[in-house]
């Protein structure tokens, strides 16, 4: 297992005993994830690489030219939520169908420049009025379909636009600091087992609001099933992210306020912190 991080001053890489090494200028996220062995690539650039201490320069977001999706009501609380939150609408029965359905819910989600960076903004919208995070385990695909590792993501959703009607989920979902990656890319050929934890923590003027956990155990699809459904009559050239959906939702009763921090921990890969803009 190998971990990436991107900073202002360079790629760094995290090996297992915990040394960290500077990789070379011409090392970037394209050239990893359109490799047909992600994981021989990095060990090929780390080859001969210099040791350093970790780098406290400023983190960049993880995606270059790749695709973020995700995917949806994958575990039976956000089945709940989405039944829930559309009940006005009538629409809550879709959800209860996808979610026994063969077929998963499968949607895009953002476009790297709408990405924050671990330690970024986030951001909600202006014309939403219910709106939460997110946790989720995120997939990194290669460009031939082949699942090489995993990150953090947090999907920011505004529960009342898709309450409204399933057809808004688009505009619930993507908009400009919709999302975040981090705080590093997992490189590795294991995928995280059934007991993983996935946790959430959600700070208001410094004292927590809200916090709840789940497992990867939970979630009621296959990872490898996601990733296969996502590239049937698809192609990403430079790879994509696939957040696989999750199964922590805050009660009704919640939305995010401007200055909110949203802790996310997987312990494998860190955690995840970002402030709401």
């Amino acid at each position: 297992m190998m971990k990436i991080y991107a900073t202002e001053s360079g790629w760094c890489a995290e090996v297992a005993d915990g040394r960290y090494y500077a990789l070379p200028a011409a090392f970037d996220l394209d050239r990893l994830f359109m490799d047909p062995a992600p994981g021989d690539c990095l060990r090929s650039a780390l080859s001969g690489a210099a040791q350093i201490e970790r780098r406290a320069a400023a983190p960049l977001p993880l995606a270059q030219s790749q695709e973020i999706w995700a995917a949806g009501v994958t575990y039976y609380r956000s089945r709940t939520a989405r039944m829930e939150e559309s009940s006005v609408a009538g629409g809550g029965s879709f959800y209860d169908l996808v979610y026994e359905a063969e077929r998963p819910e499968l949607f895009f989600k953002a476009t790297p420049h709408r990405v924050a960076a671990p330690g970024g903004l986030l951001r909600i919208r202006a014309d939403s009025r219910w709106n939460v995070p997110e946790p989720e385990l995120t997939l990194a695909i290669n460009a031939f379909g082949k699942i090489f590792g995993y990150t953090i993501g947090n999907d920011m959703s505004s529960r009342d636009i898709e309450g409204q009607n399933p057809l808004y989920l688009p505009q619930a979902k993507v908009y400009d600091g919709c999302a975040a990656l981090g705080p590093c890319l997992v490189v590795s050929d294991e995928l995280p087992g059934p007991q993983t934890a996935i946790a959430l923590e959600i700070l208001r003027d410094g004292r927590p609001v809200f916090a709840g956990e789940t497992t990867v155990g939970q979630m009621k699809r296959p990872l490898a099933s996601l990733a296969d459904w996502l590239f049937r009559e698809n192609s990403f050239p430079r790879g994509c992210y696939l957040m696989t959906g999750t199964g922590i939702v805050p009660p009704d009763s919640f939305t995010l306020r401007s200055g909110d921090e949203v802790r996310i921990t997987i312990a494998a890969v860190g955690t995840l912190v970002n402030t709401i803009a």
